[in-house]
């Protein structure tokens, strides 16, 4: 097999810590990336890392330009998406592992500008956030270990905008992820929800009703819409046991749904799942085994078909891997600006700045 123009994932920078990382984000416009998580003692910590040439040894390495005063609970979850202004995103929200919400500002030391104590009842899982979209209100979307998901709105304190809770008598099931999405003017909006039993549920905001759901048999791990600020067009579901889906979403059929086609190649849980910014069609996961797999998907010949239509669902190619860690890889993101640079967390206590080469070849 001719591999020439094949991407290679290459690590650019490691940096090894005393803590557990939860999570890690790029700061939007520029070249440091927030890391959050906990200490053993169970209190949580912000600390904020940007590329730096060591001319000495002549490489790449991790500073930590800032630490924020330590926290009395662990963090897990966090996401600048929700401030509308590429020019100015200090501010990170966080969610916390006893259900507190906070948003920090980096430019005032880590000052805690915003906070709702018992946002939700348990664990916050996973936030995401709609601002940088531009479109709608700046908002945020939190998955918790309660059941419920909860829209909030940084300009509006105390109180959800939208609470989705289990109805009474209803088991709850643990949300592990949530993301927002649809958002191409400033009225529509989904917001979508995985759980522990392989849920998935599609909530329209605008209407305030339940869209769509289905069950993917295994938990849910992460959601991502192959882009939120247009009309909904791909979703990529990462599960356990080393499978994920891809949901088409442009054609809905009364009978059955959404088209979805779904892959399996890691050998155990898939963490995490995001779509390359500047091309929506590659996308990489990080599996339980600290491995990454990049793919790219391809649409159909016709993406919909019958009267009334049906969806298609495409094919995915995979075109490199790697193992990065012999611990889980919870967290990914990719730089917004520069093609191809991730930084991602993992289990054995570490962050890690890698690249992926040859992207404009695909």
């Amino acid at each position: 097999m001719n591999t020439t123009n094949q991407p290679n994932i290459i690590e650019h920078a490691r940096k090894s810590l005393n803590w557990t990382v939860q999570d890690v984000k790029w700061i939007p416009n520029a070249a440091s990336f927030v890391s959050l998580g906990s200490y053993a003692r169970g209190t949580g910590t912000i600390q904020v890392y940007k590329l730096s040439f060591d001319d000495q040894n002549s490489k790449t390495q991790l500073e930590k330009t800032l630490e924020v005063p330590e926290q009395e609970h662990a963090l897990k979850c966090g996401t600048f998406d929700f401030n509308t202004s590429l020019n100015d995103c200090s501010q990170v929200a966080c969610g916390d592992v006893m259900g507190n919400l906070s948003v920090f500002d980096l430019n005032r030391g880590g000052s805690k500008v915003y906070s709702i104590k018992n946002a939700h009842s348990s664990l916050i899982n996973q936030i995401d956030g709609a601002g940088l979209m531009g479109k709608g209100a700046p908002e945020l979307i939190t998955a918790s270990r309660d059941g419920s998901v909860k829209i909030w709105d940084v300009r509006q304190r105390d109180r959800p905008v939208v609470s989705l809770e289990p109805d009474d008598g209803e088991t709850v099931r643990d949300c592990w992820a949530c993301c927002l999405g649809n958002s191409y003017n400033d009225e529509e909006r989904v917001a979508v929800a995985g759980y522990e039993n392989g849920d998935v549920k599609i909530f329209d905001l605008r209407m305030n009703a339940l869209r769509w759901e289905t069950n993917v048999r295994n938990g849910v791990c992460s959601l991502q819409f192959d882009r939120s600020d247009i009309e909904m067009n791909k979703l990529l579901a990462t599960t356990l046991e080393g499978r994920f889906y891809i949901f088409d979403m442009r054609t809905f059929n009364n009978e059955t749904g959404y088209a979805h086609m779904s892959h399996k190649e890691h050998s155990s849980t898939v963490w995490c799942g995001k779509h390359l910014p500047q091309n929506r069609e590659v996308f990489v996961t990080t599996g339980g085994s600290g491995s990454l797999y990049l793919y790219k998907y391809s649409y159909p010949a016709q993406r919909s078909v019958g009267n009334p239509p049906k969806g298609v669902a495409g094919t995915v190619n995979l075109l490199s891997k790697a193992t990065m860690s012999t611990q889980p890889i919870p967290s990914l993101d990719w730089h917004r600006e520069k093609t191809g640079l991730a930084v991602m967390a993992s289990f054995d206590q570490c962050i890690r700045v890698a690249f992926v080469t040859k992207l404009n070849k695909i």
